[in-house]
């Protein structure tokens, strides 16, 4: 099986002001072609450090490509620093001066001295055009490695890797597939699902499993790799399915789309409204909820209910309930949520009223959210939950605890 490994060049790319998303676009061409990327590297434009990255990962993978640092400029040293990794000269190329002369010339400009430097490459490379800027790329192979160098500015890195240099490696690849399942799910800390699946996915290194956790959502990844797709879906099928069976109906996306995508699809699908009311949240909920394209199609509105006194101007909410069991209360989750349903007319609504800290306006502990629901020809409901995190991380996940909630009512 190839690896690889992308090495960024540029000192830019080490302030917090420019982000390396060429390794990411690359990472994801390689993989189609069923390559693993093992590493990634930002290296300044330091000539010896670079360098000496080259020859690390030549040692390690069969694939390096380098992007940035074939400039005219003096701070461009990626051509210098992989001749000096491979032990080869710089050779100066006419055939690539004159097509840069012929460029400039069409461009009705004056070609700088410096731009000459572009026009060298390490000796046994084959230069790669670039239509779209100055700077040749260069397909270098040594013994069974391949190295490439190509320009830093993404929309001519792309071209010439598509054009150049995709249909180089797929000739000298062996078979090789990378096939992936990707489970989102909700309802669950990361602790208490690594516990209940870990007995299935730990006895196999291939596929790989990965477990990403965020506020209240938890992404699950296969990654297999063999020499053949059939080869690939059967390791999948060795892990996927058992971990399925044990998370059940928590697992709400099987294909990596959030849960606010999810609940739009099952509302279309119904042909139903929804209206949301919040408090704690502070428009949150609206917010994911609009963030799907189309989501005016089943989203009617909300309403932003901070205070009691909001509660009933708004939604209707009984002054007297307020004051009996306070704001943060299933009773008072309940007719936010019919209040909700009655004033929009949707057929759906939701509510999330709760304490998000950092102290307690209503008596009840910080981080105690309620979420209420509200459908037609039923009783409205409530489910209280108690939350960890700082304010933030409790308003966020109560936002997606009450999607989850209205998720799994739908279904």
């Amino acid at each position: 099986m190839a690896d690889a490994e992308i090495i960024a060049v540029g000192s830019e790319l080490l302030t917090p002001s420019r982000i390396d998303t060429n390794s990411l676009w690359l990472t994801d061409q390689l993989n189609g072609l069923g390559v693993e990327v093992r590493r990634k590297v930002v290296v300044g434009d330091d000539r010896e450090l670079l360098s000496a990255v080259i020859r690390q990962s030549l040692k390690q993978v069969d694939i390096v490509i380098l992007s940035g640092g074939l400039g005219p400029t003096e701070d461009d040293v990626t051509r210098e620093a992989v001749a000096e990794a491979l032990g080869r000269p710089l050779v100066f190329r006419q055939d690539l001066l004159d097509a840069l002369s012929e460029r400039f010339q069409r461009l009705n400009r004056k070609m700088a001295d410096n731009n000459r430097r572009q026009t060298f490459v390490v000796e046994g490379a084959e230069p790669l055009p670039n239509g779209r800027g100055t700077a040749a790329g260069q397909w270098i192979e040594d013994d069974s490695k391949v190295v490439m160098l190509l320009p830093g500015p993404p929309h001519e890195l792309k071209a010439m890797f598509t054009g150049e240099c995709l249909s180089r490696l797929q000739k000298k690849l062996p078979a090789q597939v990378i096939r992936t399942r990707f489970y989102r799910v909700a309802g669950m800390g990361e602790s208490d699902l690594d516990q209940l699946i870990s007995p299935v996915y730990k006895p196999y290194a291939n596929p790989a499993t990965t477990i990403l956790a965020g506020a209240g959502d938890i992404q699950i990844h296969l990654r297999a790799r063999a020499h053949s797709e059939p080869e690939a879906e059967a390791l999948l099928t060795a892990v996927g399915p058992p971990i399925e069976e044990l998370l059940g109906d928590r697992i709400y996306s099987r294909n990596g789309a959030n849960i606010e995508t999810v609940i739009g699809e099952q509302l279309r699908a119904r042909h139903a409204t929804l209206s949301v009311a919040e408090s704690c949240t502070g428009g949150l909920l609206g917010d994911r909820i609009t963030s799907v394209a189309g989501s005016s199609d089943y989203f009617v509105g909300g309403f932003l209910t901070y205070s009691d006194a909001m509660k009933t101007h708004l939604l209707g909410v009984d002054p007297a309930l307020l004051a009996r069991h306070t704001s943060v209360s299933e009773e008072c989750a309940k007719a936010m949520a019919e209040g909700a349903r009655q004033r929009t007319g949707s057929i759906y609504a939701i509510s999330v009223t709760g304490e998000a800290g950092p102290q307690s306006q209503s008596g009840a502990p910080v981080g105690t959210v309620i979420i209420g629901f509200a459908a037609p020809d039923a009783e409205a409901q409530a489910k209280r939950y108690v939350l960890f995190g700082d304010r933030n991380g409790v308003r966020a996940r109560a936002a997606q605890w009450a999607l989850d909630d209205l998720r799994r009512r739908l279904h």
